[in-house]
């Protein structure tokens, strides 16, 4: 139960300071200082959690490596059911905070939803949304998938996962908001209903298409380097 506990953990951790950072100081921060918030969140669940977990931290990222033969039916399944609920509870965390605070509540602040057409920041289309988080996710997927493979790349593998997490960010802020991540997802859509809720089901089925297109051209070029060994 110890890694499943640490998935929760950790999940309800990126959502709260990754989507917080957008909600409560999204003008202030801008793009880059949101990039940063997520991808120095999975920095420090890496270090944290990852001895204990691997700090997936993220359906798509389970899926990616569930597909490479990482773990078994059992613990994807559970994994699954442990970020769902650590993304739920660090949204109800961040919307304590906004309704504590002299913010105007999350209408006004939001809480770091993802969307397209009039939710998209620059009007991008349902199709354009989908496009960019099946690539965005497959990015970040095949950056763990790769950075994870040898044991030699254990000292760093937090800090190059939290990076390509960032920089994935910077170019998917303005787009989609980013999601790369369905747990990060859904929570923020369940508690604001409405379009948010509506359009969910794009940033839950493209980072999971994503991901199983990682998975599959890892595996090809993880033939290709024990063929060549």
């Amino acid at each position: 139960m110890k890694k499943y506990f640490a998935e929760f953990i950790g999940t309800m951790v990126l959502t709260l300071f990754g989507c917080g950072s957008a909600a409560i100081a999204g003008s202030t921060l801008g793009t880059l200082g949101i990039a940063f918030a997520f991808g120095l969140s999975i920095v420090a669940m890496a270090y944290v959690i990852g001895n204990v977990s691997g700090c997936h931290i993220n359906p798509a990222v389970s899926l990616g490596v569930f597909l490479n033969k990482g773990m078994s039916g059992k613990d994807f399944v559970c994994y699954l059911i442990s970020q769902f609920l650590g993304a739920i509870l660090g949204i109800a965390i961040l919307m304590l905070f906004i309704n504590q605070s002299g913010l105007g509540g999350i209408e006004a602040t939001g809480l770091g939803q993802n969307g397209f057409d009039t939710a998209s920041a620059v009007g991008l289309s349902m199709g354009g949304a989908i496009v960019v988080e099946i690539v965005l996710t497959f990015v970040f997927v095949m950056t763990i998938l790769g950075v994870t493979s040898s044991k030699k790349f254990g000292s760093i593998a937090g800090v190059v996962i939290g990076l390509t997490l960032a920089f994935v960010h910077i170019m998917g802020i303005p787009l989609t908001g980013t999601s790369v991540n369905p747990a990060r997802s859904l929570a923020p859509a369940i508690f604001m209903g409405g379009l948010a809720l509506e359009q969910v089901w794009v940033f839950i089925v493209a980072p999971l298409i994503g991901a199983i297109l990682a998975a599959l051209v890892f595996k090809c070029f993880k033939k290709e380097a024990e063929a060549a060994e």
